[in-house]
Parts: structure tokens; sequence; C-alpha cells
């Protein structure tokens, strides 16, 4: 799901105008707040590799093919499988993104993973709205068309970029100084969308 318009989701609409199949409308700006927020759909890559935007269209397709040889027989469609899990991350992320506003963090996007059982019913696995699986900022200091403070796993990816890594697995390790930073900022995160303050 993405409310702003970051990483990967600029790029794509740097060269296209849309994200995910989604078109947007013209001028928008680097870290820009959308109209509405839009479902991003990706495929869930092999260990190591990374995942690839797709359209809503594509995901219909990928999760008829699932069903098609997981679960033949259901009575379910992919159709109907990839709108539902669409619907379930929208309101996931609406409900969220509004919670955080109160926090004075912005959820500029985040990242939910479905499955589905033998039986067809679609599942949310795996963990949720972290700061691995989204990108948090704050409010306060948030700017339109920069590149916005994060209290997430940007800072590490900015780091990365600075290195010479064909971004193929093993990674480089990560000096003392980027990961107490990183934590840093998740704590600081933690502290202000839960209102406790961290202990170890």
């Amino acid at each position: 799901m993405r409310g702003y318009l970051i990483g990967s989701g600029w790029k794509d609409y740097q060269s296209t105008g849309a994200v995910c199949g989604v078109k947007l409308a013209a001028g928008l700006k680097l870290a820009g707040k959308l109209q509405e927020p839009i479902f991003t759909p990706a495929t869930k890559a092999e260990q190591g590799e990374h995942d690839e935007n797709i359209s809503f269209e594509q995901a219909q397709v990928n999760c008829g093919a699932l069903l098609a040889d997981a679960l033949y027989g259901t009575g379910k469609n992919g159709a109907g499988i990839a709108t539902q899990a669409r619907d379930a991350a929208l309101a996931l992320y609406s409900a969220a993104a509004d919670y955080a506003t109160t926090c004075g963090i912005i959820i500029a996007d985040t990242k939910f993973e479905f499955g589905i059982d033998a039986s067809g019913t679609l599942h949310l696995i795996d963990e949720v709205l972290t700061p691995d699986s989204s990108r948090f900022w704050p409010a306060d200091s948030f700017r339109e068309g920069c590149n916005p403070a994060s209290y997430d796993k940007q800072f590490v990816r900015d780091h990365l970029e600075t290195l010479d890594w064909n971004k193929a697995a093993p990674g480089p390790a990560l000096p003392a100084a980027v990961v107490v930073r990183t934590q840093a900022k998740y704590v600081e995160a933690y502290e202000r969308l839960s209102g406790h303050k961290f202990i170890e």
C-alpha cells in the first residue's frame, strides 16, 4: 500500500507516469502525498531475490494460477482473492495511517503479505506495520520534494547505496554506527506509536 510517492514507486512514476499499472497525475513530486492510497502488489521473490512490482490485473492472474495449481475445485477464483487482498490491505493501511497521524508519524507506505490456505481462504501472514515493512516519517519535519527523514530501514538502504555492492546475497557487514543509529530510529518509532518507553 502506498500513500506517498517514494522508493520504487517514485522510480516507476518517473519512467511511466504510473505505479504498478495505476496511472497517476502528472507533475507529482518526490514524497508527494497521493490523492488516495493505492494498492501496489508485488510478487514474492525467492530468498535473496527482489520482489517485483506488478499490476492489479497481473495479481489477479497470479492468484488464479495459484488456485489452479493447488486448490482445484474450491470454487474460488483469482480475481476474487486478489480483490479480497486489496480491500484488506486498504482497510489495514488506512486505519494504521490514521492512528499514526495522531502520534506525529506519517506511514508513507507499507507491505502486507497474504497467503491462502487449502480451502482458498485468504490470510494475513508475516509481520505487519513495523519499520522493516513500512516507511515511517516524522510529520513535523516532512517536506514534499525531498527524501524525508525516517524511522525505518531507509538509513540502512542509504548506507548501502554508498557501497560498491551488486545487491546480491550475502550483504555487506554494517558498521556499528549504522546499526546503532537504525536501532535508535526503531526505538523512537515504537515509543511514539505506543506511548511507552522502550526498555531493553
